[in-house]
C-alpha cells in the first residue's frame, strides 16, 4: 500500500505541474496513462464500470473544472486562466491501490477561489488527525464538516471517501459529515481514503448527462483534496505523500 500509494502521489504531481492555460484535461490523461504503465501499474479509474448504467469511465483522471466536484470526464477544450481543476488519481502496483485527489489552480484565481482551496486542503488534514485507532468514522466525519462549515462553505454529502486495499473502492464508507462516536469503528491497519468535497454554496449536487461528472447543484465552485492513509497504534500514516515542498 506504501508503494502504490507513492506511485499514485508522485504520478499526480507530475500531472498537476503540467496543468495549466491551454492545456487540456485530455493531455493530462495522456501523460497519467504513460506514467502509470512505465512505472508498471494499471490506472484504477480506466474503464471503470458505470453504476448508473452509462458508459464506462474513460479516463484515467477524474478532471473536475469549477464547479464539477468529482469524476469529471477529460476533455478536449484547452484550460483558461481562472480555471479550478480538482484531478483524482489511483493505480494498481503489485495488486494493492493508491488513491490521492488535489485541486490547482490554472494560472491567477480569484481570492475566493484560492480560500476555498486552502479551507478544503486544511479539511482534509483535520479529518485524518481524527483518524485514530478505537474511534468511529463518524469522529474524522465531523472534524471535517466542523471545519469545512465554521467557514461557511458546504461538504458534499451523496459522495464519501471509501476503504481500500485490493480495490480501489471497498467498504466503509467515510463521510465528511457526521457525529462523533457514530459509524464503523476504526482499527490498527486499516486503510481508507479521505477526501472532502467542499462546496462554495449548497451541498446538493446534480449529475451531468455524461452519467459521470456531478456537479454543484447551483453551479458553484468546488474542491476536492484526498489522501489514503493506514491507522497505526500511534496514529494515522499517510500513504500518499507528496515530495513537493
Amino acid at each position: 500500500m506504501r508503494k502504490a500509494g507513492r506511485l499514485a502521489r508522485r504520478i499526480l504531481d507530475d500531472i498537476g505541474d503540467l496543468a495549466r492555460a491551454g492545456v487540456s484535461t485530455c493531455e493530462l490523461d495522456q501523460l497519467a496513462v504513460r506514467l502509470c504503465r512505465e512505472a508498471g501499474a494499471i490506472p484504477s479509474f480506466l474503464h471503470k464500470a458505470n453504476p448508473h448504467e452509462g458508459p464506462p469511465f474513460p479516463g484515467a483522471i477524474c478532471a473536475s473544472l469549477n464547479e464539477a466536484v468529482v469524476h469529471g470526464v477529460p476533455a478536449r477544450a484547452p484550460m483558461r486562466a481562472g480555471d479550478v481543476l480538482s484531478i483524482d488519481f489511483g493505480c494498481q502496483l503489485d495488486g494493492w491501490q493508491g488513491d490521492t485527489a488535489w485541486t490547482y489552480a490554472i494560472g491567477a484565481v480569484s481570492p475566493e477561489a484560492q480560500r476555498l482551496m486552502r479551507v478544503t486542503e486544511e479539511s482534509l488534514y483535520e479529518g485524518i488527525q481524527h483518524a485514530r485507532a478505537g474511534g468511529r468514522i463518524g469522529d474524522l466525519g465531523h472534524a471535517v464538516q466542523a471545519y469545512v462549515e465554521r467557514h461557511g462553505y458546504s461538504v458534499v454529502r451523496e459522495l464519501a471517501g471509501h476503504g481500500i486495499g485490493r480495490e480501489v473502492w471497498e467498504p466503509p464508507q467515510v463521510p465528511n459529515y457526521g457525529d462523533p462516536g457514530t459509524g464503523a469503528k476504526l482499527r490498527v491497519g486499516m486503510t481508507i481514503a479521505i477526501e472532502p468535497m467542499v462546496a462554495m454554496g449548497g451541498y446538493e449536487v446534480e449529475w451531468l448527462d455524461d452519467t459521470w461528472t456531478v456537479v454543484t447543484a447551483d453551479r458553484t465552485l468546488a474542491a476536492h483534496y484526498e489522501h489514503t492513509i493506514v491507522i497505526l497504534s500511534d496514529g494515522p500514516e499517510i500513504l500518499t505523500p507528496s515530495n513537493r515542498t
